[in-house]
This record gives C-alpha cells, structure tokens and sequence, in this order.
C-alpha cells in the first residue's frame, strides 16, 4: 500500500504566523526529488524557495498561488517513492515535520476553530477550501529571507530576528538563495517574482549574469524595453463589458453589453462614467455605502506584517512628538542631507543616550547602547523596510553614504539579508523627499526614538535689524515618554538643531 505524507508549511526561519503562495513550481501528479524546488512562498520579507521534504509524486495542494498559508497548516500531499531513500522524520533540518499550527488570523478569510484544512484567504477574498485543488499550471520561484529591528529579552539559544518594521522572535534557521533552474530560465526567486510583477515572461529575457543567470537589472532592462512581454489576456470582466461591436451610422461603434452588466451602464463608451443612463435618462444614484465597486483585497507579504506591527507599536507605545526648524543658511557649498542628518542624530545620541535605547515595557527595564546602529525607512511597492546602517557613529560622510546606498539597491532588489534589518537603536525617517513638512512618525518597540526630516523649504526669518530668506530643514522627533523625559527629548532634539546648522 501506497505510504503518503502531508507537508505542513513549516517556519521559514521568521516567527511569523502565515506565508503566501507565489507559485508552484510542479503540478499535481508530478514526481519531485527530496530537496527538489517545491514552491515559492513570500514572507514580510522575501519570497522563499521551499524544498520539497519527500521524494515521490505531488498528490494534491492544499491552495494556489495568492492564498494565504498559516505556519503549521497543510501544504501538500505527497505519495512517497518506496524504492527511494527519505530523510528521517527527526533529522536535523526536516522541514517537513509539522510544526504547531498557528492561532488563526480572525477576520475575512479566518478560517473556523475546526476548518483545519482551509487556507486564511485567496486573491478572491473569503477562505478558500482546501479540498478545491487549484488549476495546476503555475511556474515561478522566490527568494531567500530577510528580517528588520529586533528587542531586548533574548533567549540564549535563540535571538529576535525582527520584522520588516518591528520585532518578532524568529527560528535560527537560514536558508540561502540561490539560482534555481525553472523551464529551462536560471534566475534568483526574487528576479523570478520581480518578472511576474512586471510581467515579463523570463524565457524571453537576455540573461547577462554569470553561468547565464537572469539577474534583476535584465528584468527591469526587459521591461522597460517592452521586449519580453507576457502575452496580454482578457480581464474577466472584459468580456462581459464588451460581448459585441456593433457597427451603426456612419461607421461609428458603440458597445453592446451583456445581460450581467445591466446593473452598471456604461452609456458613454466602455470604463466611462456617466449621469444618465444608456436610454439617456438621469440615472438615480446611491450612497457609497450601500454598493462599491471596488473588491476587498487581503494584505499579503511585507504589508500584511507591517499592519500587524504598526497596530502592536500603537497598543504598546506612549508616543509624544516634538517639532523643529533645522536652519541650514550657514551652509557652505552642496552638501549631503542625508548624511549630516545621520551626523546629527549620531551626536545628539552620544549628548542624550536615553534615546538611542530599548525599552522592555514588560519588565520596565531599559537598554542604553554605546554605539549607534541607525534604521533607515525604505519605501517599496512592497511595503516598508527599514534596513540598519551598523555603526554609525564611527563612519565618516563617504562611508555613510555608501552604506546608504548598499542597503536601498538590496532592498529594491529583496537581496536585503536578514541581519541587515534587525537590532537598529534608533531610526531615522526622511519622508519629506516626498511631501510633509512634519510628522508623528511611528516608534516600533523596543526603540526609544525615530527622527522624522520633512520636505526642505525657504522661509522668510526675522533676523537684527530686519528679514531674511533661510533654507530650513522641519525636523520630527517621536519618542516612547514610557523610556524618556519631555527634558530629554528636547535636549535631544536641540543638539539635532545645533548640528544641522553648522557650515560643515
């Protein structure tokens, strides 16, 4: 009789409660060798390439590409090969033994106290059943992990590995990215997700990395060119918007729709909106709230771990925010911001350390550190990172501006490796690259402190004996007032001041 296992999807090495499908990298009834490419699932941080645990044929899987996974739940069945050798059930690194499922996620999608076997949400929205097996046809990979700011309290054997924005305990297993071969196209997990998001079909993409491996910039270059484009398909509501053109007057067209789509005209034309209706009558219009167009769409990846974390920063941290002018007239030549920004922040931490800490607000404890490892915010499509500039303190302009540069190209390009995003002390945001001028930006437990730096302006500044145009940096400074003083944040934020307003 055949011997056949269930795969539960194990911890990808970050302590978090759920992954998403990417996509599976064989099809049902596939046969599929121990460590083989199984499926490439995407975490807060990255997206993960997972091996497959057995050798022998993929049975069924427990959901397609887009659903939500919790950690411990069935993945997949396998009928194991009796004529192959499998790796013992408690070896070192058996991933394949379950892991203990994971509280389930209330809200849309939650699967019910006895629902083992369904997945928490799909790209539909709503849970999905695990019984309905997916259309088997998806091929494409993912990448390594990754994780950001990590807290006090650790256990010996096992330290914090952090979050994308916050801290959560992680398992101390690592996997490595590597190239996987996939139809024939050689490329990272992440270059693979990065060519379905910008649809671009691989096999068609000039390879340029070493051994003829895709790498991200030839994904991007294919893209931008147009030259290997996935082929364009219809949007299921295509058809119904458009059954037929009918040909009527002078050559004119106009769009016949279908019976389904009678509840939403569209007099004007296809995707137009209009206040009467297809007879040329006003139409009678109703509240939002009684009917929306748009769907519901599940938060999946880095977002759906940054709305976890910023919710648990907001129930856990007393935030108090102070605002300031840095004035920056007295500024000699062109000058990095970025960097004197990080200069001043690393001298007010070493004027008022209280700020540059953790805080345990379990055991009302506080971590004072001697060296600054500054968290920069990073805005992605994906969400936000917040990767460490290591020692700070001790690094000069150039230095600084090459860490910075290092950290966004891995971020952008989700090679970002985990210890690069934890353990920061203090972090800075520079949101007014964009817009703002003032922020209460978010402290994330256990930090103290976050800088915020709003958009540069030209203000007019009395000065003896009359007014004066001054370029001015707005300055943010958010702190936990569990950890510190109103006194010490403003001292704090003084010497921010002091420094920005040096010449050099």
């Amino acid at each position: 009789m055949a011997d056949n296992k269930t795969f539960h999807l194990p911890d990808l090495g970050e302590g978090l409660p759920d992954a998403t499908i990417v996509e599976w990298l064989v099809k049902e009834g596939d046969s599929i060798r121990l460590d083989a490419p199984l499926v490439s699932m995407e975490t807060a941080k990255a997206v993960v390439e997972v091996p497959s645990p057995y050798t022998g044929k993929v049975l069924k899987f427990h959901g397609a590409a887009g659903d939500v996974i919790n950690t411990g739940a069935p993945l997949a069945e396998f009928e194991l090969d009796p004529k192959a050798k499998q790796r013992a059930e408690n070896a070192a690194g058996g991933h394949h033994a379950p892991a203990p499922p994971a509280q389930a996620v209330k809200g849309a999608g939650a699967p019910a106290p006895d629902d083992h076997g369904k997945v928490i949400a799909s790209d539909e929205g709503g849970e999905v059943s695990a019984q309905a097996s997916p259309p088997p046809g998806a091929t494409r990979p993912a990448l390594g992990a990754a994780s950001p700011a990590s807290g006090g309290g650790r256990t010996a054997d096992r330290e914090d590995e952090g979050t994308v924005v916050g801290a959560v305990s992680s398992s101390n297993e690592v996997r490595t990215e590597q190239a996987g071969s996939i139809g024939g196209v050689k490329a990272m997990p992440a270059v693979r997700a990065m060519a379905r998001k910008l649809k671009v079909d691989l096999a068609r993409v000039q390879a340029t990395g070493a051994g003829g491996v895709v790498t991200m910039q030839d994904v991007k270059n294919a893209a931008a060119a147009g030259t290997a484009s996935l082929p364009s398909s219809t949007g299921r509501g295509g058809a119904e918007r458009t059954r037929a053109v009918a040909r009527g007057g002078e050559g004119s067209a106009r769009v016949v729709p279908s019976p389904g789509a009678a509840r939403h005209p569209l007099p004007a034309g296809e995707g137009t909106r209009s206040t009467l209706s297809q007879s040329g009558k006003p139409m009678r219009t109703t509240p939002p709230s009684v009917s929306a167009t748009g769907q519901p769409e599940q938060l999946k990846g880095v977002r759906r771990n940054m709305a976890r974390v910023m919710a648990d920063a907001h129930s856990q941290v007393v935030p108090t925010t102070l605002v300031d002018d840095a004035d920056l007239h007295q500024w000699l030549g062109k000058q990095d911001i970025t960097v004197r920004l990080i200069r001043a922040i690393v001298a007010a931490c070493k004027a008022v350390p209280a700020l540059n800490a953790w805080f345990d607000g379990k055991n009302l404890s506080v971590t004072r550190h001697p060296h600054v490892d500054l968290g920069i915010a990073v805005d992605t499509e994906d969400g936000l990172f917040v990767p460490a500039l290591r020692n700070a303190d001790m690094l000069d302009a150039r230095g600084l501006r090459e860490g910075i540069n290092r950290l966004r190209a891995q971020v952008e390009d989700r090679s970002i490796p985990a210890s690069e995003l934890t353990g920061y002390t203090i972090s800075l945001s520079n949101f007014g690259m964009f817009a703002g001028r003032y922020g209460t930006v978010v402290v994330v437990p256990p930090c103290v402190a976050i800088v915020g730096a709003g958009k540069l302006s030209h203000d007019v500044v009395a000065v003896m004996g009359g007014i004066e145009v001054h370029r001015r940096l707005p300055i943010s400074l958010t702190f936990d007032h569990r950890a510190a003083t109103g006194g010490e944040a403003a001292r704090f934020l003084k010497v921010v001041l002091d420094d920005l307003a040096l010449p050099q």
